[in-house]
């Protein structure tokens, strides 16, 4: 990754899930570093804290806790550090939470976005790369998806707020030639991840032998994708900023192209599994069996998704490809060791996992 040493990365949610992994694979390649972080206690933020300790013990790391919805701290920082590249990883996650809580979602995904927007328009950042997100589909049943399809018709307000995102991005790549690229990750998984993830919450719920609810009797589809291939792809990304495209045709607008340096990727496995399938290889990879209840599909989730990655390829050379066996396998080895090493974790740890 060829990258300009003239100004730090900043990368936000670096407390957070694929934050902390972007985080770490920066810091590894030898770029400077500042991790922004807000510690929402959406989820217990002790896992939040023990992935910023690990950023905070390497060189080039410069950890800056605040909340990007306040406009003036979110101006000091581009002011005081002038990053030459901005990774905007933080949000409000949730499908389900946007249900029962939808003001978060204004604030930290609507509000925060355009002070970060504004920050980097000012400071001439070279290449804003942000998190959207595979709901953006929504309604739309066209497998897989592409991102030369609509994705007008969110099914869930946290949806919308991405998709919203995207809309705000290109405004900006438009108005003020901001490179933006959005980033649609489908279902992501791996070590550190997030407890309300399905690979996560059932390893978890196995493992304590409780019993895990299953949609829709286990027959929903999901592109599971392995953390470090939407690491790969995200810094490979970052390194190839977008430009004007110069024959795009407003009469037959391509919603993944513009005339502005602007762009939307799918990063996922093109390869969706059922739930079942990843029930049974949870089971092998702990040794235990699942008690299962069968529960409706939650409001605003899909029965499939799957990511068609023709363009990321095209673009950056690279896919994701981590199988389901092999990535599951790391994340059980990392759970084990992470809960003590005991395939049951300490009654203090079980205090982990959100109701």
């Amino acid at each position: 990754m060829q990258l300009s040493r003239k100004g730090p990365i900043v990368v936000t949610g670096a407390a957070g899930f694929i934050g902390f992994h972007v985080a770490w694979r920066l810091l590894r390649s030898g770029a400077e570093v500042v991790g922004v972080d807000n510690f929402t206690p959406y989820y217990d933020p002790r896992l939040k804290e023990a992935r910023f300790a690990r950023l905070c013990a390497e060189p080039g790391f410069t950890p800056m806790r605040l909340d990007l919805a306040d406009r003036l701290p979110v101006q000091s920082l581009f002011y005081d550090f002038r990053p030459s590249h901005f990774v905007h990883l933080a949000a409000q996650a949730g499908v389900r939470h946007s249900l029962v809580d939808p003001h978060a979602y204004v604030q930290s995904n609507i509000v925060a976005f355009l002070n970060v927007l504004e920050g980097c328009r000012h400071a001439g950042v070279k290449h804003l790369v942000y998190a959207s997100s595979s709901s953006v589909y929504g309604a739309n049943q066209t497998i897989p998806f592409s991102e030369h399809h609509g994705a007008n018709h969110p099914l869930s307000f946290y949806a919308a707020t991405k998709r919203a995102n995207e809309a705000m991005a290109h405004s900006y790549s438009h108005l003020f030639g901001l490179p933006t690229t959005g980033l649609r990750f489908f279902t992501v998984y791996g070590p550190w991840g997030r407890p309300d993830m399905a690979v996560y919450a059932f390893t978890h719920a196995i493992a304590q032998g409780k019993t895990i609810a299953v949609a829709n009797a286990g027959r929903v589809w999901r592109d599971f994708t392995y953390i470090d291939d939407i690491v790969e792809g995200v810094v490979r990304v970052l390194a190839a900023p977008p430009r004007a495209e110069p024959n795009w045709d407003g009469c037959a607008a391509d919603p993944a192209t513009s005339s502005a340096p602007y762009r939307v990727y799918n990063i996922g496995n093109d390869r969706p599994e059922e739930i079942n399938r990843l029930i049974a290889i949870i089971e092998t990879a702990l040794g235990r069996q699942a008690l299962r209840k069968d529960v409706p599909l939650p409001p605003g989730d899909v029965l499939e998704t799957r990511a068609d990655v023709g363009d990321l390829r095209r673009a950056v050379n690279f896919a994701p490809s981590t199988a389901l066996e092999d990535g599951v396998q790391r994340f059980v080895e990392w759970y084990r060791h992470f809960h003590g090493g005991d395939t049951v974790a300490s009654a203090e740890q079980q205090n982990l996992m959100p109701v």
